[in-house]
């Protein structure tokens, strides 16, 4: 019996984004509770489409690359459970910039 591996591959212009951990303390050292905690803005991304396609047939260059850290909308894209693990499918342009460490 083999083990299945559940990968996920977006289409078009989408990118596969893992949110990470929300903040568990203040600036100032004070623990949140779980209700207090802000949904994550920010991830790591995991996967990436081919790019859009284009009128000419051609596809648009894709600006983020596995592995990247992006910042993205508070409600953008959708919540996916992919394995045991929870995902962000969104799309590049609700991507609003990426970390540059």
């Amino acid at each position: 019996m083999s083990k299945e591996k559940n990968t996920i591959r977006p289409l078009d212009d989408r990118i596969v984004v893992e949110p990470l951990e929300a903040e568990e303390k203040t600036a100032g050292g004070i623990l949140l509770p779980d209700s207090a905690k802000q949904k994550p803005q920010r991830g790591t991304v995991i996967a990436v489409g081919p790019g859009k396609l284009l009128d000419n047939g051609n596809r648009a260059v894709v600006a983020v690359a596995k592995g990247d850290e992006v910042l993205y909308g508070k409600y953008a894209g959708n919540d996916v459970k992919v394995g045991s693990k929870e995902v962000k499918i969104l799309r590049e342009s609700d991507i609003l910039a990426k970390i540059v460490k």
